[in-house]
């Protein structure tokens, strides 16, 4: 199933940082201005990180990224590298930053939710009057 939308996966415990995401080919895509806004990191810092990922054999580029057109704020289109839940989990073991362990934490109770219960609930959505599953 291929799915185009944006949609809020993630948000902080605070509530300051939220991340729309591009949602295809069964799986989250997120560029490298959105990764360091959820790590809470410098642009090259990611960069960095993701270049080790590939140097040190843990993720091949082939199967992590996608190029994707994109509107700026220039409303210019600009085609950009986004990357998957893999890389994006891989990157959240490897950055050291508060949001950085914030989001593990959360990863994980989505993913252990979803083992038990084969579907994960946005509760806010859900209580709100809206019926949103994450993931299925």
């Amino acid at each position: 199933m291929t799915t185009n939308s944006q949609i809020i996966l993630y948000k902080t415990q605070t509530g300051e940082i939220k991340i729309d995401v591009r949602l295809e080919d069964d799986t989250v895509w997120l560029n490298r201005h959105q990764l360091s806004n959820l790590f809470d990191r410098d642009i090259k810092t990611i960069g960095k990180h993701i270049g080790n990922i590939f140097k040190e054999g843990e993720l091949s580029e082939n199967s992590v990224v996608a190029n994707f057109a994109t509107t700026a704020t220039d409303d210019k289109i600009y085609q950009i590298d986004h990357y998957n839940l893999e890389m994006i989990i891989a990157l959240g073991y490897r950055v050291k930053s508060p949001q950085g362990t914030q989001f593990r934490i959360w990863a994980i109770k989505q993913l252990k939710e979803y083992i038990s219960k084969g579907f994960v609930l946005d509760d806010e959505r859900f209580k709100a009057g809206g019926f949103y599953v994450l993931f299925r």
